[in-house]
């Protein structure tokens, strides 16, 4: 029975990082069809949507039925708890990549990304693919080290989330009211992205070292679901 549980608790692992390859997958493609207008790639990351949230549902019935049949203590509980609560952040990431995607289909055959800020997009982009890459490696390896550089590249993404509104809210902007609200709806869902990252790498870290020291952002990701 202990060998059946350890097993149970190796395919949570694995259930998550097939769930944030995912997500890295679906981010990558939403920031590319949102600079470059591709409308089809844009409705392969919606189409894709419902996959992760089929199996974030998945990995939350197998933690549930772990919970109940095998009545874990200690660190083993702390696996599963963590389990649910990561699952439902890497849903919600998939959710902002659809967002984004679905700015693009939107606006199609226009580009979403109003003029003065596509080389910004393009980094917050690159970033939010970054963290996501990063934390599927996280998870697939336990590494805290890794923690660190999602965290600092959260950080950029903020910087760079910010100058979006300084730009938008600026005498110099020139935009229209659409291009106002595309341009802070996809900073925000870009940002947002970054700050689901950072707390699932704050779950790992407590998860390996038992120190859990939630800072505002985090608070605010949870506040948010």
């Amino acid at each position: 029975m202990r060998e059946v549980f350890h097993q149970s608790l190796e395919e949570v692992q694995d259930r998550l990082v097939e769930i944030a390859d995912l997500v890295t997958a679906a981010i990558d493609k939403a920031t590319t069809a949102f600079a470059t207008s591709d409308v089809s790639l844009a409705e392969e990351v919606i189409d894709a949507d419902s996959v992760i949230d089929e199996k974030a549902v998945a990995l939350d019935e197998l933690a549930i039925e772990i919970l109940a049949r095998q009545q874990p203590v200690a660190r083993d509980l702390r696996i599963v708890v963590m389990s649910l609560r990561v699952s439902a952040s890497l849903e919600r990431m998939g959710d902002i990549a659809e967002h984004i995607a679905q700015l693009t289909r939107m606006r199609y055959p226009e580009r979403a990304i109003p003029k003065g800020l596509k080389s910004t997009f393009t980094k917050m982009g690159e970033l939010d693919v970054e963290v996501a890459r990063r934390l599927s490696d996280l998870l697939r390896t336990q590494d805290l080290a890794i923690a660190d550089t999602i965290r600092n590249a959260d950080d950029d993404i903020d910087e760079l989330h910010v100058s979006v509104f300084e730009k938008v809210l600026s005498d110099s902007w020139q935009g229209e009211a659409s291009a106002t609200v595309d341009a802070t709806l996809a900073s925000r869902y870009l940002e947002r992205f970054g700050d689901h990252a950072v707390s699932v790498a704050k779950k790992v870290v407590y998860l390996a070292t038992g120190d859990w020291t939630p800072d505002t952002d985090t608070l605010d990701v949870l506040a948010a679901d």
